[in-house]
């Protein structure tokens, strides 16, 4: 826009006013102001330019999500230096001593070779010495522990390393009764993890040694017991170092390194003859009756004679998967009355879930199914009617019936990492006829074999359900990463070729392909692109359509929107991780909007139907923070979403600037090029799907190119336009921030910095990056620092030891 020329003297003023009119309610704008001088003497003409910014939201939002301390570089360790041999233990918790282990679980240290190479040096020098000098050339039967041994030390040696940068310095302790409370800020977030039974180092400013057990976890708080010679004067300050539960990995370790021949699980290479069922099923779940998927399913299954190749039930979103495996556990009781099941998944949430449909019946009494729990759990994290199907002493901590009693259960259901217990108390192998994972894609192979490998017998069939489209474990080492340890069992079973389905055998994959949670909108995208279409919405209708006409939809027949916008991506302090003050603001804004009454006072959430996805912890808490009214409201990562749904999702991408792809990229964070967090992301929700970001970064990806693509040609579309060419040939940046491609009043939030050879740099290298996955790797020579600046914003999983 151009003004009318003025004359100026030497010393006059020149006083503009610059007037802005956003289009949007939310975002960030820059543009140029440019003012031309003439000098009238020689006719020499100059500009001098000046950037003009504006925030546009809420003032009171913005202004408390602003940063504590400006951020000053990556987070680095706190160093705490005392010498092992001196630390003075506590008192150990009960919950340490609540099984009665018969078998004893060795060290399994990681070996001083591989700590040496892991030490230093670049990331791809890292990778290449440990597969030269470590890892067996390939997997096979004859190699199998030592090559997941190898990926385990390495795990364990990064997530010991995640582990030091939540250490913290000059920290008070105060004391309640017999324990000392140490506050842990990221407690709630599981960074760090912290269970009952954990050592939590305490060094005085003497440089002594406490280790203290965690007896009590409560809200951000953990008690600690310490030995009656710590020096607990009031006031005193300690520097804190958390330690690694290691228990997890070496019950891993315990399995893999049990040398039961199982060929025919580890690496099947035959098909077995189906079998005849016997007669018609009648049905526990009539509705399976009504799903040739399922069905075909539970049959197969049922008719597996003993020592089958592993069976796999392959199960989309909201297809049903655990209700077929449940379904099949039941069928099997029916048919067999010597069979014994062992039910395990990766999470205790996933765990309670069989347990609570295989009860929901009636089959199963106490008698005949047992919730086994670690005794690191607290009964009031337990569904108070799963309860009665646990055991617990007279301290009130979970443990176990005598080996023979547990023999006995019919149905035993667990964690993963758990079902080191029957083995550990001396049940003997073959005990369970059939071993069932559920969730199976979210576990680590080595975690897997926990069950597998201790329980299984030359007879016993193993059935795991999941989805390989979908997140896999959660793996801390790109090292590891990069060598296998983040495919799971699932997905290596599912890429021979021999588990598929044969017309002259028994079917050894099935999958689902009836969806029972979303609105077709919300699942047709995610279908076409991993799916191939084939999953049908069979969601019911009040549910799937009751944001139908929802005033804030762009379509009122469309219940998805994406809401553009440009916001400011930054972080606090030392702090890895990153959040977007404009983005957390909007997500308040479309919480409020769904607390509120609309469709004839018909809507009405209640904080339970939301779900809030974020791609960083930062974010998490950030957007926690303006909604402290609403604290039944889940947010979290995909990672923690996975497996999960809710009424309606919101999902806040987080970047705006260009700049960090590139290292969000070699660390995987994020949803840019990392599709199958993307594909957890956006099908959790049943009735209304928003996502707020960018579209100007996340554009670069052609994933995301054509969701947004998807979502505006369905007129689902607010916020910061595109252009109709988003296209990596486009020939300008193709995104403006005010719904208006012709640009004139400088409103767009990104006008003038089109720089196509910078974006195509992108576009390539986001195109490299998803094609090879989550092992991506660089060269740098920073790449180890970098290793390590990632560290605390990698999501914890659930602990379930």
């Amino acid at each position: 826009m151009r003004h009318e020329s003025k004359a100026l003297g030497k010393k006059d003023v020149l006083e503009l006013t610059v007037v802005f009119y956003p289009r949007e309610t939310h975002g960030r704008y820059e543009n140029r102001l440019e003012c031309l001088f003439k000098d009238n003497a020689s006719g020499q003409k100059f500009i001098i330019t000046r950037l003009v910014c504006a925030a546009v939201g809420s003032e009171a939002d913005l202004e408390e999500l602003q940063p504590v301390a400006v951020s000053s570089g990556h987070a680095s360790n706190v160093r705490i230096g005392y010498n092992p041999a001196d630390i003075v233990l506590g008192e150990a918790p009960e919950p340490l001593r609540a099984i009665p282990w018969v078998r004893r679980l060795e060290a399994y240290n990681i070996p001083e070779p591989i700590s040496t190479v892991l030490a230093e040096g670049k990331l791809r020098r890292k990778i290449d010495s440990i597969q030269e000098q470590f890892l067996p050339e390939t997997l096979s039967i004859e190699t199998y522990t030592s090559y997941w041994q190898v990926l385990l030390h390495v795990e364990e040696y990064q997530m010991d390393e995640d582990l030091d940068r939540f250490d913290m310095a000059g920290v008070r302790l105060s004391k309640r009764g017999r324990y000392y409370f140490l506050t842990v800020p990221g407690l709630a977030e599981k960074r760090p993890s912290v269970m009952i039974g954990d050592l939590i180092i305490a060094v005085s400013s003497q440089g002594k040694p406490y280790g203290g057990y965690v007896h009590v976890v409560e809200n951000l708080q953990v008690g600690l017991s310490f030995h009656s010679s710590f020096p607990g004067e009031s006031g005193q300050l300690y520097d804190i170092e958390f330690s690694l539960c290691r228990i997890p990995l070496q019950r891993m370790h315990q399995a893999l390194s049990q040398q039961t021949p199982l060929d025919r699980l580890l690496a099947p290479n035959h098909f077995f003859p189906a079998s005849i069922l016997p007669g018609q099923l009648t049905l526990y779940n009539t509705k399976i009756a009504d799903n040739p998927p399922q069905h075909q399913a539970v049959t197969s299954i049922v008719s597996q004679p003993p020592g089958s190749t592993p069976f796999i039930v392959f199960g989309p979103p909201g297809t049903g998967k655990t209700v077929t495996i449940v379904e099949a556990i039941l069928q099997i009781l029916d048919r067999d009355p010597g069979a014994r099941i062992l039910a395990c998944a990766p999470s205790n949430s996933a765990a309670d879930i069989i347990a609570h449909r295989l009860i929901e019946f009636g089959k199963l009494g106490k008698a005949e199914l047992f919730r086994l729990i670690a005794p690191s759990r607290s009964p009031q994290n337990v569904p108070e009617d799963l309860l009665p199907f646990t055991c617990v002493n007279a301290a009130g901590i979970f443990t176990v019936p005598n080996k023979g009693h547990v023999a006995k259960f019919r149905v035993v259901v667990s964690t993963c990492v758990t079902a080191c217990v029957p083995f550990g108390i001396g049940v003997r192998k073959g005990n369970y006829s059939h071993i069932f994972i559920d969730e199976a894609g979210q576990a680590m192979e080595p975690e897997v074999m926990i069950a597998i490998k201790t329980m299984a017998n030359a007879k016993t069939n193993v059935i795991l359900s999941g989805d390989p489209k979908q997140l896999g474990p959660v793996i801390h080492s790109p090292i590891a990463r990069a060598l296998g340890l983040e495919k799971s069992y699932l997905e290596r079973l599912m890429e021979l070729s021999i588990l598929i389905c044969h017309t002259s055998y028994i079917y050894r994959i099935v999958k689902l392909t009836k969806n029972y949670r979303s609105h077709p909108a919300i699942l047709t995208f995610p279908n076409d692109m991993f799916y191939h279409g084939e999953l049908e919405a069979y969601g019911n209708p009040s549910v799937i359509n009751r944001f139908l006409n929802w005033r804030e939809l762009g379509n009122k027949r469309f219940p998805v929107i994406f809401h553009g916008i440009t916001g400011k991506d930054t972080r606090e302090g030392r702090s890895p991780s990153y959040f977007n003050p404009d983005e957390a603001s909007l997500v308040k804004y479309y919480v409020k909007k769904l607390k509120q009454s609309g469709l004839g006072e018909r809507i009405c959430m209640t904080d339970t139907d939301i779900g809030i996805i974020a791609p960083y912890s930062a974010q998490c808490g950030k957007i926690r923070t303006l909604l402290k009214a609403n604290p039944d409201i889940s947010v979290g990562s995909a990672e923690q979403f996975q497996g999960q749904e809710r009424m309606a999702m919101i999902i806040s991408t987080v970047r705006s600037s260009r700049d960090e792809i590139e290292f969000d990229l070699r660390h995987t964070l994020g949803f840019v090029a990392n599709p199958r967090r993307f594909n957890v992301a956006i099908t959790r929700a049943k009735a209304l799907l928003i996502v707020v970001g960018d579209p100007f970064v996340l554009g670069l990806d052609s994933v995301w190119r054509q969701f947004m693509d998807y979502v505006r040609a369905n007129g689902g579309w607010k916020g910061a336009a595109v252009s109709t060419d988003m296209g990596p040939d486009s020939a300008d940046d193709g995104y403006n921030s005010g719904g208006n491609d012709d640009d004139e009043d400088g409103a767009g939030g990104h006008s003038g910095s089109g720089n196509r050879q910078g974006q195509s740099y992108l576009e390539q290298l986001i195109a490299q990056w998803t094609a090879i996955g989550s092992n991506a790797l660089g060269d740098d020579e920073n790449d180890g620092e970098e290793m390590g600046v990632v560290a605390a914003d990698v999501p914890w999983r659930e602990r379930s030891d």
